[in-house]
């Protein structure tokens, strides 16, 4: 007789087996492997051309560039992507459907597209632009050029982790709160917002993660002066024209090693989210 059971059981193992060798292959071909490229070309010519590619005038002022306007696309993305999830789970209005499908389109779309869509719009050929600069207002080719890119590719992130956590919020809770005479900001402030907080610094680190390494968007609108408006994505793309892997590499090995810190604490904060909530 045959033993089905003892069959199950080794092809449940042996399936497993399998499952994980792919995952593990997986990870170490297309994730570990390259990763491991960069530092190892970072540092091929030792500790100190990488820390003089690094500490150069241009590099270091693009990396600083970067992770200032990294910083505040991120805030506001904290600020304004906490309202709109706040609205979309919250309240109910015509067009909902359409603008939370919306939320996801800086997802799908080339980024470089979305570089020439601010050109066209705020370009001095548009009817937009052109009032922009007949009242002196400048939106591209600085840096405000580059938070607004930032901040476009950035768009889902604090929305999509944030709402998730404001569905499990009963709303009988802010009722009750309303109900014992506690206006909207107050309930906001003690009842919602500690629920929220996790999804609010997972998203909002994860933006910041995304803003090191754009290049598509913002080397269309930012006019990639050096020392003013190039970011590190350019600076790096600029060393690979010019024939210095070496020092593209180190810029790199920079803007990776913040990502991975940034993946870290995420995964620091989701495991303890509940201690934070």
């Amino acid at each position: 007789m045959i033993n089905i059971n003892g069959w199950c059981k080794v092809i449940n193992t042996v399936f497993k087996a399998t499952v994980r060798s792919v995952l593990i292959g997986y990870l170490i071909v297309l994730l570990l492997i390259p990763i491991g490229a960069i530092y190892f070309k970072g540092f091929s010519l030792g500790w100190e051309p990488f820390w003089q590619e690094v500490t150069g005038p241009l590099a270091w002022k693009s990396i600083l560039l970067t992770v200032k306007l990294s910083i505040v696309s991120t805030i506001i993305q904290a600020i304004v992507g906490t309202i709109i999830a706040y609205v979309l789970v919250r309240y109910t209005f015509r067009g909902k459907s359409i603008l939370n499908s919306m939320v996801d389109l800086p997802f799908s779309l080339p980024t470089s597209v979305a570089g020439l869509m601010f050109l066209t719009l705020l370009g001095p050929s548009s009817p937009l632009g052109a009032w922009l600069d007949h009242a002196g207002i400048k939106l591209l080719y600085n840096q405000t050029a580059i938070v607004i890119g930032l901040v476009f590719v950035t768009f889902p992130f604090v929305i999509r982790t944030v709402q998730p956590l404001l569905e499990q919020i009963d709303p009988a809770e802010e009722q009750a709160s309303f109900t014992l005479g506690a206006s909207r900001f107050y309930t906001f402030c003690r009842i919602v917002f500690p629920a929220i907080f996790p999804g609010i610094l997972a998203g909002s680190m994860l933006a910041f993660s995304r803003s090191l390494a754009e290049f598509g968007a913002i080397s269309l609108i930012s006019g990639n002066l050096p020392g003013k408006t190039m970011v590190a994505s350019v600076y790096i793309y600029g060393e690979t024209q010019n024939y210095n892997p070496e020092g593209a590499a180190a810029i790199s090995l920079v803007l990776l090693t913040l990502s991975l810190l940034i993946l870290w604490i995420i995964n620091v904060l989701t495991r303890g989210k509940g201690r934070l909530a």
